[in-house]
Order: C-alpha cells, then structure tokens, then sequence
C-alpha cells in the first residue's frame, strides 16, 4: 500500500482523484489545490481526505511516497521537478513539460533519485490503441501509406495551452505508440480566433520514415465532438473512432496493381499493369474495454510497487514534446516545414 497526494483538481484532477481512491493498492492523503471551490468538491465527496491550498504541505510530508500532478501545464516542470528532489514518485499529467529541456532535466533527476516518472498519456492505455498497434505490427494493413485524424469539439477553450498543445498531444502520442517510424519533420498552421496569439484551430503534416505522411486537425471550435483516425494502408485500411460503440473498424478495400501480359503471354518488360479497386469485407473486433485512466492510475502504482518502467514514462513523453516543439516552431515560421530533431 502506497499513500498518495494530488496537486490541482479542476477540469481532470477529479477523474484522476476518483480513480486513485477506488484502487485497492494506495491510499489518497493529501488533495491540494488554489481553489475555494475545488477544495470544498473534495471535502464534500472525499471527507476523509484532508486539503490543503498550499502543495508545498505535500512536499514536507515524509509519509507521501507518490504525487499525481494535474496542474496547468505551463507549472508541470517547475512543481515536479519539486517532487522528484523531496524523493516522491509523480504521474504528470500531459503535456510533462512545454520544452525538451525541461523535460531531460526531469528525466535526469527521476534517474538520479530512483523515482517514477510518468506521464499521463491516457490513449497509450486504451484497449482499441493496443488493438490498432496489433493490427499494424502483424502486417493486417499492409504498408501504411497515410493516416488522418481529427480532434474537434466546441468545449473547454484553455488559456494556458494552444488547441495543438492541448488536443494534437493525444494524437501524436498515439502515432508514435503504434507506427514503428520515426518522425521526420513536421508543419504546422493554426489561427487564434477566441484569444490572442492562443490557435483554437491547427492542421499539422507529419512525415515519417518510410514515407508514411500524417495529418492532424485539432479544433476547440467545431459543431461536433470527433475524435476519429484513419490509417490507410497498401493491404487493408482501419478507422478508429474513440467515441463509437464500434471502436475499431477494418476494412478490406484498396486498390491493387496486376500485371499486363503480353501477346506471348509473359509479363511486359515495360512494366505495365492495370488498377484494381478492391472492396471487400468490413470487420469490426470485439474489443474488451476497461476505461483507460483507471488501467493507466494502475499502472503507475505497479510501477512503483514493482520497481516496472512505466509504458509512458519520461522518455515517451520526451518524444511527444520534442515533436511538438517543433511544431511550434512551425506554427510561428507560417507553416514552414521543421526537421525534428533525433532524441
């Protein structure tokens, strides 16, 4: 049994704080947050945890072995990095940090006390994202040639973060979990409708190795919740809808090439062939569902139980920042295509 302590319980803190306190291998002390009103939600549905407005109460607690951070992104570096020096182990939620820097720097002290760093990259504990990563691992699609997704709704606007920041994070964390290619360069251009020098609406391009080609479109401002990607392959093409009751979906359509004989009946030299478009089966798996959050809050717990490398440990989230980073960049070029750098 761990004793566990929250810092920040707003928009996702209370999902994360549920879970923890319905595990039966920890045990939640501690919720700390600014807010008057946070903090009376958690006095008022979790009595018995005490609350606190200052984190620093936390961090001066010997008997708290882990922190679960859900803080605005633009503090996750500075009050983790705290956490790692009192010697406690910390899931971060998304994004770990807004630079590569800061990012090693965590990674390096994690290293160095032997502490758990982990980040909240929720998909990479979702039934169907494993299920896709199987699929394209076994071949099913063939080689993949391009892939599309869309995150959009008309929700949450944050302040904080830009749309790419706050909902691309979770698609290119998906993309680096199941493709076995790394990214190459990447352009992006959104626009800030709602608040300044803040985009509501990015659309990014990813170009992979093997010349597989990604593209993202992200939106806080869209008449309907999606949140849909299509992978397109030389053999098969699969569609996963996160919000569907039918999360993934096969389809074995395409369009393959056939040789033209020529009059002796031999292949001709000149390499001609004919296009045949394919349309056959569409298969939906049965995919066996638990809700992500509470596989990942699990997970973090093993991992320190067990001394086990998390799945989205500090490294896998210095890759989604790191491509992110240069996004950015992008973003502030107009579009211009980034190389992003090797890790």
């Amino acid at each position: 049994m761990i004793n566990i302590a929250q810092v920040g319980c707003g928009y996702w803190g209370p999902n994360l704080l549920r879970n923890f306190v319905q595990s039966n291998n920890c045990d939640v002390k501690i919720v700390a947050d600014i807010s008057d009103e946070r903090l009376s939600y958690v006095n008022r549905v979790y009595p018995y945890i005490k609350i606190t407005k200052r984190y620093e109460d936390i961090l001066e607690d010997n008997s708290i072995d882990a922190v679960v951070l859900a803080t605005p992104a633009s503090s996750h570096y500075e009050i983790s990095e705290k956490i790692i020096k009192k010697g406690k182990h910390v899931l971060v939620e998304k994004p770990l940090a807004l630079n590569t820097s800061e990012v090693r720097n965590l990674i390096t002290l994690a290293e160095k006390y032997r502490r758990i760093l982990m980040v909240g990259h929720t998909f990479e504990y979702n039934a169907a994202v494993h299920a896709l990563r199987d699929y394209i691992k076994t071949d099913e699609l063939g080689k993949i040639y391009y892939i599309y997704s869309q995150r959009l709704n008309l929700g949450k606007v944050r302040d904080d973060v830009n749309a790419m920041w706050n909902l691309a994070l979770h698609d290119i964390s998906i993309l680096l979990y199941v493709l076995d290619s790394e990214p190459v360069s990447v352009s992006a251009k959104g626009v800030s409708y709602i608040q300044r020098n803040i985009e509501d609406v990015v659309f990014i391009t990813i170009l992979f190795e093997n010349d597989i080609v990604a593209h993202i479109h992200v939106s806080w401002l869209d008449p309907n919740k999606v949140r849909k990607m299509t992978f397109v392959g030389s053999k098969k093409m699969i569609v996963y809808d996160d919000i569907s009751d039918y999360k993934i979906r096969i389809f074995d359509k395409g369009i393959d090439k056939k040789n033209i004989y020529d009059s002796l009946g031999e292949f001709d030299d000149f390499g001609k062939f004919q296009l045949i478009h394919r349309a056959g089966d569409i298969f939906i798996p049965k995919i066996k569902f638990e809700e992500p959050l509470k596989v990942e809050c699990e997970h973090f717990i093993s991992c320190i139980l067990n001394g086990e490398k998390p799945i989205s440990d500090g490294y896998d989230g210095l890759r989604v920042v790191n491509l992110l980073e240069s996004a950015s960049k992008s973003l502030d070029e107009n579009g211009k295509e980034i190389l992003i750098p090797k890790i």
